[in-house]
């Protein structure tokens, strides 16, 4: 969802990004360097050497920010249209130090409520799982700021929702607008599945073309140049095919992602499923119910996985026919 975000800032104009980094940052750093090269832009890494929290990441990359412009904020597993352009004309309109998108949904007491005047944008405040009706609009967790907010935050754990922004809403500077079109937090593996079927629909919109076309595809499938697909195969719908795949011959795959690497071999069955970097699949094996497998993870053939969560650099050799995590 990163590279997803920072190929949409790019194309809103924006040069330099800033990512706020602490577990396995060597990690990030290797990848971001080559999609900096890709899309022409610098990618400055921001180390946390503890968890700042929400705001505190802001204070330690305050020399990167303070350079008079506003920025952006984004929660990296957020998955949305970004409207980038209408949210900067929207900030400068109302001329204040901050604007917060805010999306609808269906059960508000779930969420922290954004109570503001739908006519101007001015937050009046923040009320945490509302009891009564207050509001069907919550935090989307994008953000543009202007330098100022950097004031307000020390270089220490801070919460932005809870400490910084109900003092900027109390001065009158914070503005909320509402995103139009899909919106999903993508940090949990079954809502990151929605959340590609989402994109996914939104891709066959604006850019079908984008999408593979053929009889082996049914609904909306995004394959990556680079993999390899085998013969007699059923794709679709909601999948994505990452770099360097390869699909062996008489697959069955729907409603999952394939990353970088990954493999699947002959007549395997793959439902609501994430598969993750250089992992390889059996042939004849079984995968459904949300599993997910971490990198390099390796599943034999005809084996049945049944929403198993599976880290990092594991061997399966047996069946998991109820829902567990293997460490």
């Amino acid at each position: 969802m990163v590279i997803h975000q920072i190929e949409a800032l790019v194309q809103c104009g924006v040069d330099h990004v800033v990512l706020a980094v602490n577990y396995r940052a060597e990690v990030m750093e290797k990848e971001m360097a080559s999609h900096a090269e890709r899309l022409g832009i610098k990618i400055t890494m921001s180390l946390e050497t503890e968890p700042l929290g929400t705001a505190g990441p802001l204070a330690l990359a305050r020399e990167q920010l303070s350079d008079g412009e506003p920025f952006w904020v984004l929660n990296s597993d957020v998955i949305c249209e970004f409207p980038f352009a209408e949210v900067m004309k929207f900030h400068k309109a109302h001329g204040r130090e901050g604007t917060l998108l805010v999306t609808e949904v269906k059960e508000p007491s779930k969420y922290g409520v954004v109570v503001y005047d739908e006519g101007t944008g001015s937050i009046d405040r923040f009320v945490e799982k509302p009891q009564v009706f207050v509001g069907n609009k919550i935090n989307a967790g994008l953000y543009l700021f202007n330098p100022g907010i950097l004031d307000r935050i020390e270089l220490k754990p801070t919460s932005i929702e809870k400490e910084i922004f109900p003092k900027m809403a109390a001065d009158n500077n914070l503005y909320a607008m509402t995103l139009e079109g899909f919106w999903m937090d993508v940090g949990q593996p079954p809502d990151y599945l929605t959340g590609m079927g989402y994109y996914l629909n939104s891709v066959s919109k604006k850019d079908p073309e984008s999408l593979a076309s053929g009889s082996n595809y049914v609904g909306n499938v995004l394959v990556h140049p680079s993999a390899k697909i085998g013969k007699d195969c059923k794709i679709g719908p909601d999948v994505v095919i990452g770099p360097g795949v390869v699909v062996g011959d008489g697959c069955r795959l729907q409603r999952c992602t394939f990353l970088e690497g990954s493999a699947v071999h002959g007549h395997a069955w793959v439902d609501k499923a994430i598969i993750g970097w250089r992992s390889t699949i059996g042939a004849w094996a079984r995968l459904e119910a949300v599993t997910v497998l971490g990198e390099d993870v390796q599943v034999g053939a005809e084996l049945y996985l049944n929403g198993a969560k599976v880290l990092p650099h594991k061997g399966i050799k047996e069946s998991i026919p109820e829902p567990r995590i293997v460490m």
